[in-house]
């Protein structure tokens, strides 16, 4: 049996889909299938219920993936005492996050933490993951927080008893398209004409939330995507250039709508209210992680 096979069914839990759960473990579809497969021959038992969709586990399977999810905590408690003996681990406080946080409310925060990990001699090392793959990292306890952003289709699955999380603020999905010399949108939202779209890839999580957005709203634009990618990064530059509407986080368009480089289109309507929260273990943290906690619960 292979820890990956574990990190698989883990995977496949979040997405409930396995062609999604194949992306986020960078595997084809046929060869995640196949070591969904050697897991239950190596279980003996059936994991999945065939047929179901979304992916449903058996009970067999639930029980593994609770075993599945205490092996890996219990792994990562493991290396983190093997660094605390090493000398290595007080000093270094690390966060599993997304890109899009990771450049926008992180690098607010590392400003503001400074003088903590000044005076302390500390160290700020940031992931950046997917966010089943952040959650992964936390559960594995290869990071000592776990910063997401956080919306009922986006919940990410952590024990209450082992976890405790703290809503930092929130932000919000807006459509914005590149503006013209009047400051009116190069791009409009208006019924019969279809719209240039600039998507996320489905592998991220802001994606599966604007397509689910969109296919649930009554309004829904029309839209033709003209443009997927997997960074909102890239998405802002490719609507800096005006080649479309790209649903971007308030937090890293702001800046460009207030210069006059983009605006909103559409209604309110086509927003999304979204939560930024962070999470950590509730056993005790090395003093400068229970530091940085307090000075994030004072606000």
């Amino acid at each position: 049996m292979q820890l990956k096979w574990l990190e698989d069914l883990v995977a496949l839990e979040q997405t409930r889909n396995f062609s999604r759960a194949a992306e986020l473990r960078n595997v084809t579809h046929p060869a995640f299938g196949r070591r969904i497969k050697a897991l239950e021959a190596w279980a003996g038992t059936p994991l999945i219920e065939r047929g179901s969709s979304p992916v449903t586990l058996t009970a067999a399977g639930a029980s593994l993936l609770d075993n599945a999810r205490q092996t890996m905590r219990n792994l990562g408690h493991a290396r983190e005492e093997l660094l605390g003996v090493a000398g290595r681990q007080e000093g270094v406080v690390t966060l599993a996050t997304g890109r899009t946080l990771a450049r926008t409310l992180v690098a607010d925060w590392l400003v503001k933490l400074q003088p903590v990990l000044s005076q302390a001699g500390g160290e700020f090392r940031i992931l950046t993951r997917a966010l089943s793959e952040t959650a992964q990292l936390f559960e594995r306890g290869d990071a000592d927080f776990m910063l997401t952003y956080h919306h009922p289709l986006l919940a990410v699955r952590l024990n209450a008893r082992q976890y405790s999380p703290l809503t930092l603020g929130q932000d919000r999905l807006v459509p914005v398209t590149r503006a013209n010399a009047h400051g009116q949108g190069k791009h409009r939202l208006e019924p019969g004409k279809p719209a240039a779209y600039l998507a996320y890839a489905n592998t991220l999580a802001l994606g599966r939330l604007v397509e689910d957005h969109l296919a649930n709203h009554a309004d829904a634009p029309d839209l033709r995507r003209v443009v997927e990618c997997d960074s909102a990064d890239a998405l802002i530059e490719y609507a800096l250039k005006g080649l479309g509407v790209a649903w971007l986080p308030w937090s890293m368009a702001a800046g460009a709508v207030k210069a006059g480089q983009l605006v909103p289109v559409g209604d309110k309507r086509l927003e999304i209210a979204i939560d930024v929260r962070i999470y950590r273990p509730k056993r005790r943290l090395s003093p400068l992680a229970e530091n940085i906690w307090r000075r994030l619960e004072a606000g």
